[in-house]
């Protein structure tokens, strides 16, 4: 835990073993500090992380592993929940990985004694990405090489699948958009799709390949941002078109329940016609 400039990094912590993965716990937990999760060939760490440029009176950088899970399998991937909470009497950690055997585990925890690991086995190829993609944390999104995201519960149920047209490789959730999922492609096509009709409302194009990350601004729901080839790309997503695309939905929705409104009452008068000639 010291300040180190030889790697270019401003803060370094020293590790028992090999990192492969490493995930900022992106909701609020009421911890003091941000809760970090990494992975490496075996284990998965939970952390507690305050920096001084947060908190004048740290030093630095305070960093505290609270917790320790034993991983069968390589880590690939690791996933936050929105429940997870420190600061209530009966506090929660929950976080989901995915792993090098082509499954997904769900860790549940109460930091300190009590814990539970769900398998989800479902994918035919290596999971490249998951997300909770609900505000309760009821549902958990994962994209994989087999071309397909699939969504599942936390029983381990799959609850939707899509095809894609080649690896999965990043999917994302936010909680101001809480009905879009975005899905990046290896081919360089990233889309947000409705989890309602589960249908492509809008795609993006990198234009170089393969994409190997891509990313939705937790604060701006406007930006995206991928790693394809050898470069960096941002997409700022113009708002007059989200906001045609939103405006094109509710006058379809509108015009659907007034064709409704009108063939109800249109059949009602219709029968009561009939009824007084007879």
């Amino acid at each position: 835990m010291k300040q180190d400039t030889t790697r270019g990094a401003t803060y370094a912590v020293d590790c028992e073993d090999y990192v492969h993965v490493v995930e900022f716990n992106p909701f609020d937990s009421g911890s003091p500090g941000s809760l970090i999760a990494y992975g490496g060939n075996d284990y998965v760490a939970i952390a507690s992380c305050r920096f001084q440029e947060e908190d004048t009176s740290v030093n630095g950088i305070e960093f505290k592993i609270l917790k320790t899970f034993h991983h069968e399998v390589r880590v690939d991937a690791i996933a936050w929940s929105p429940e997870t909470r420190s600061d209530t009497l009966t506090p929660i950690l929950r976080f989901c990985t995915a792993a090098g055997d082509k499954t997904l585990r769900v860790f549940t925890s109460d930091f300190h004694e009590q814990n539970k690991c769900q398998l989800i086995d479902g994918h035919s190829s290596y999971i490249n990405d998951v997300v909770f993609c609900s505000c309760e944390g009821n549902d958990i999104a994962s994209v994989s090489d087999d071309h397909t995201c699939r969504i599942w519960d936390l029983g381990g149920n799959q609850i939707a699948m899509f095809m894609l047209r080649s690896p999965g490789m990043s999917v994302a959730w936010h909680p101001e958009e809480a009905f879009k999922l975005m899905i990046a492609e290896k081919t360089g096509t990233i889309r947000f799709y409705d989890l309602t009709t589960h249908q492509a409302i809008l795609s993006l194009e990198s234009m170089q390949v393969p994409l190997m990350s891509a990313d939705w601004c937790l604060k701006n729901t406007f930006r995206v941002g991928a790693v394809a080839g050898n470069d960096w790309f941002i997409w700022e997503m113009p708002r007059s078109r989200l906001m045609l695309i939103l405006l094109l939905i509710c006058l379809m929705c509108v015009f659907f329940f007034f064709f409704l409104f009108f063939w109800f009452f249109n059949s009602l008068f219709i029968g009561m016609q009939q009824e007084t000639i007879a």
